[in-house]
C-alpha cells in the first residue's frame, strides 16, 4: 500500500474510483487532468492517491480556502477508497496526508464531507457534523417543457456571452448561498478557472436569462458523455422571485438532453429551499445526501 501525491496521469483511474463510489458526482477525465496539473491559483492545492499493487484505490484532495474571511480556513474534499480495499487504513493515511499538507499552509480549521455512513470515521478522526448538502438525480426523458420567457428577455447560451457579463451574475447571485464559512465575492481569476475555463463546461447547453444587456439568471451545465452535472443556477437578488431560475435550467436541460446527455445530477444545501422546490417540481430524486465535518486544528 502506497500513498503519494496525484499526477496528471492518474486522471483515468482517478475518474473510475469516484463514479464507482459516487456515481452521481461528475468530473470527466480532461477536467480531472486539468485540476491536478493546472492548480487554482492561490489554493496550494494538492491531491493524495492511496495504491495498491500499483491500482489507485483512494483518492483526497486539499487546500487552502481562499475565498472566505474566516482566517485559516482549508477543505479536505471528497476522501474515498474504493469497498474493496477498505478498513485497512487507507482512509486514515490519506486524511493524515491531507492534514499534513493544510498545517504548514496556516489553515487551523478544516472542512470536509461524509455521507452518513462515513459520519463514524470523520468523529473518529476528531470532525463535528455540521450542514446537510443533498443529491438528487434526473433523466432528462421526463423534463417538463420550459416555461415562456417573459417579454423583453432573452434566453442566451454562454457560448454567445462575454465571461465577464456571467462573471457579475454569478457573483452578485452567490452572495447569500448558505454554507458553513462565510463567503468572500468570487474573484474574476477564481470564476475563469473554476467555471469558464473548465473543461467540462458545455457553453452550448448552458443558458443565461439576459435583460437590458445583462445578465440576470443563469443554469451552468458541465457534462461527461451522456451525463451532466448542474453546477450552479441561479437569479441575482433584484430578479428574484419571477420564476428566471427555472426558466434558465429548464432550459439548459433541454438543451443538454438535445445534444445527447442522458441523466442531470445536482445538489443544494438542505436550507436552500428555493431551489430544492424548483428541482423537485422538475422531477429530480434524492440519490445521497453527504454532511460537512469540521475540525479545529492545533
Amino acid at each position: 500500500m502506497t500513498i503519494r501525491v496525484a499526477r496528471p496521469q492518474d486522471a483515468a483511474d482517478v475518474v473510475a474510483l469516484r463514479t464507482l463510489v459516487f456515481p452521481y458526482l461528475l468530473r470527466g477525465v480532461a477536467s480531472t487532468r486539468q485540476m491536478i496539473a493546472e492548480p487554482a491559483p492561490g489554493e496550494e492545492w494538492t491531491a493524495f492517491v492511496a495504491e495498491v499493487d500499483g491500482a489507485v484505490v483512494g483518492w483526497v484532495s486539499a487546500y487552502r480556502d481562499g475565498q472566505t474571511s474566516e482566517a485559516g480556513s482549508g477543505e479536505v474534499s471528497l476522501l474515498h477508497v474504493h469497498p474493496g480495499h477498505r478498513g485497512r487504513g487507507l482512509g486514515g493515511g490519506l486524511l493524515a496526508a491531507a492534514l499534513g499538507h493544510l498545517t504548514p499552509l496556516g489553515v487551523r480549521r478544516v472542512r470536509g464531507r461524509a455521507r452518513p455512513e462515513g459520519l463514524p470515521f470523520a468523529r473518529r478522526h476528531g470532525f463535528s457534523v455540521g450542514r446537510e448538502m443533498r443529491y438528487a438525480a434526473l433523466e432528462l426523458s421526463s423534463v417538463p417543457p420550459p416555461p415562456a420567457t417573459p417579454p423583453h428577455l432573452r434566453l442566451r447560451r454562454l457560448s454567445e456571452l462575454d465571461p465577464y457579463q456571467v462573471y457579475l451574475a454569478n457573483r452578485a447571485a452567490a452572495g447569500d448561498e448558505p454554507g458553513d464559512v462565510p463567503r468572500d465575492a468570487l474573484s474574476y481569476e477564481s470564476f475563469r478557472y473554476e467555471v469558464w475555463d473548465n473543461l467540462g463546461l458545455d457553453r452550448e447547453a448552458s443558458t443565461a436569462v439576459e435583460a437590458d444587456g445583462a445578465v440576470i439568471a443563469f443554469s451552468l451545465v458541465k457534462r461527461d458523455g451522456d451525463r451532466m452535472w448542474s453546477d450552479y443556477t441561479a437569479t441575482v437578488p433584484q430578479h428574484r422571485g419571477r420564476g428566471l431560475a427555472r426558466l434558465a435550467k429548464t432550459t439548459a436541460l433541454h438543451r443538454a438532453a438535445a445534444s445527447g446527455v442522458r441523466v442531470a445530477y445536482t445538489s443544494n444545501d438542505a436550507a436552500n429551499a428555493p431551489m430544492l422546490a424548483i428541482n423537485a417540481g422538475l422531477g429530480y430524486r434524492p440519490v445521497a445526501s453527504h454532511w460537512s465535518c469540521l475540525r479545529e486544528l492545533p
